[in-house]
């Protein structure tokens, strides 16, 4: 960790949750599977379905099907969600874990004085119920899934909403994130982007022009020093 953080005070860094802060991929993955095995497909292998993470579940559902051989008529989604959830809620953490090193680096970003919030495509009541099995509710000033953005990434009103509700501005707003879709709300909100490389995308995270991509937690506190430092010039 750098000695000096003090760049941070008065800053606001909000994260997506799925692929960024939790490895969540097994336990959504391993729900999707579920799905497909009631309905008579085949089960996906982890790395195949990793990147259809990130956009909700019913996405991951739409692509889930697809990727199984099936193409799923509209009207048949709502029921497949349901399903879903209910499975997931009760597995919600069996196998989930943080990434290495995440609960030192937020911890290190929080006595700096900075704002954190997360700010997902997960519905909100999922990510605080996952959040809370992981003991890591405690480290954010607020959590925001669509629902209660009332929008979705990569629409910039969401990472606002998220950053507003953690009693932050977007005068200094880092999004850090996995995906398009991150870098999409960061994009379109004016924030910093700090990508991670370990994520769930369908496009490499270098292909998305970051303004800093960071292979472990251990490298996120000076990332973000220099991304604030970089936006001020």
């Amino acid at each position: 960790m750098p000695a000096d953080l003090s760049a941070l005070s008065g800053a606001s860094i909000a994260f997506d949750l799925d692929g960024t802060l939790v490895d969540t991929a097994p336990d959504l993955i391993g729900t999707l599977n579920v799905l497909l095995d009631e309905e008579g497909l085949p089960a996906l292998p982890l790395e195949e379905a990793r990147p259809f993470i990130g956009r909700g579940a019913r996405w991951m559902i739409e692509r889930g099907f697809q990727a199984a051989g099936e193409t799923l008529d509209q009207d048949r989604i709502p029921d497949l969600f349901d399903r879903f959830i209910a499975h997931y809620v009760a597995h919600i953490a069996d196998t989930s874990r943080p990434f290495p090193g995440v609960e030192a680096a937020l911890e290190a970003l929080r006595a700096a004085g900075a704002r954190l919030s997360v700010c997902t495509n997960k519905r909100t009541d999922l990510s605080m119920a996952l959040l809370d099995a992981l003991d890591m509710t405690r480290l954010f000033d607020a959590v925001m899934g669509p629902d209660a953005a009332q929008s979705q990434k990569p629409d910039p009103r969401h990472l606002r909403e998220a950053v507003i509700a953690a009693g932050g501005d977007m005068d200094r707003v880092i999004l850090v994130g996995d995906a398009a879709t991150d870098a999409g709300a960061a994009r379109a909100a004016g924030a910093g982007l700090i990508l991670v490389t370990f994520g769930y995308t369908e496009t490499p995270a270098a292909e998305l022009s970051p303004d800093a991509l960071i292979d472990s937690y251990d490298q996120l506190p000076q990332a973000c020093v220099d991304v604030l430092s970089a936006c001020r010039a």
